[in-house]
């Protein structure tokens, strides 16, 4: 039964654990659900916010608005000779979804291993890690629209997907709300493993043939051995984007700094580690009050009791600062910030 609750704390529901309230709240298990909630006047008259894992928010300030926790559940695929097509509820669980593809043999998601947040965000954030980015397995997705009520199936070119980019960030921007995504996988695996430390983690296990397994177990190590866990300390992952830039530009940074860490894009421009780049001016494992840097992972803020979001975007514009002083390159926060 839909049910809209009023003045909830909403520190369960963001990974930074920040402890803010909301207005309006509702949690949506079905498309039935979203249609019911909009047929209702508040829901049109109200600010919107939609959450899954709410593993890429920073609230600075209560929400006066609804929120709308999307919980819609269940994966189903379909095998076409070569490829298999996995559908999704956009309520699952990322990592929860890449185990499912692993442990039935369909190859492409492994590398995003242990990402955290859920389905229905991935292809919001064109969400990647090591090599790999949603974009390379996207098939379509289906969304409600706020406006009409109506369920729309957005294809891979209705998306415009970026790095951490795509046209629900931008030109549909609180139009719609994912309710499923499908992928588009392999049973014929190619394995990636030129990315990161992957190899080198490979090696280390003693495996020469990797299999989707294998490289998903990998990754989940790095990841587990680099990042926090936001059950024990509030985080939301790389805080900042890897900033990209144009090869004159590169040409200044490396000409003063010749062991920046850095790769070449698709589109002939330059990406940026920021984590190296926030590390190499001293901010790694930086403790400012309650907030501060991961110890393994510049990349990382995390609050680390009782930190208001006020406090933890002061903190990284501190850090922004002090890239774009040192190397001339201006970082820009992944997180939502509101």
């Amino acid at each position: 039964m839909l049910q809209i609750q009023e003045n909830i704390s909403l520190k369960p529901y963001n990974s930074f654990g920040i402890d803010v309230k909301a207005k309006f709240f509702v949690e949506i298990f079905n498309e039935d659900d979203l249609a019911k909630l909009f047929e209702n006047d508040l829901a049109h008259k109200q600010k919107l916010l939609i959450v899954g894992g709410g593993s890429n928010i920073l609230f600075t300030q209560n929400f006066d608005g609804l929120v709308i926790k999307m919980s819609i559940k269940g994966i189903e695929s379909k095998i076409e000779e070569d490829k298999v097509l996995v559908t999704a509820g956009a309520g699952e669980v990322w990592n929860d979804f890449v185990n499912y593809c692993v442990a039935h043999g369909f190859a492409g998601v492994e590398n995003l291993s242990l990402i955290p947040g859920t389905v229905g965000a991935s292809p919001i954030q064109n969400i990647g890690a090591y090599g790999v980015e949603l974009k390379d397995v996207f098939e379509s997705c289906t969304a409600f629209e706020i406006r009409t009520g109506i369920i729309k199936t957005f294809a891979f070119a209705d998306c415009h997907f970026g790095y951490r980019e795509s046209i629900f960030k931008s030109e549909l921007k609180g139009q719609y709300i994912i309710t499923s995504v499908t992928f588009k996988l392999a049973t014929e695996a190619e394995i990636n493993t030129s990315y990161g430390a992957i190899e080198t983690e490979l090696q280390k296990r003693g495996i020469v043939a990797p299999n989707i397994a294998d490289v998903s177990v990998a990754v989940s190590h790095i990841r587990v051995s680099k990042l926090p866990d936001p059950s024990t300390i509030g985080n939301a992952g790389s805080f900042f984007k890897n900033p990209v830039i144009e090869k004159h530009e590169f040409a200044d940074v490396v000409a003063k700094h010749p062991d920046v860490v850095h790769y070449p894009t698709a589109d002939d421009k330059i990406k940026l580690a920021a984590g190296w780049l926030i590390e190499q001016c001293g901010w790694k494992g930086k403790i400012v009050g309650e907030t501060g840097t991961w110890k393994n992972q510049a990349l990382v803020l995390v609050n680390h009791g009782n930190a208001t979001g006020t406090e933890v975007f002061n903190f990284s514009a501190q850090i922004i600062d002090s890239v774009k002083s040192t190397f001339g390159v201006t970082l820009e926060r992944e997180v939502n910030i509101l």
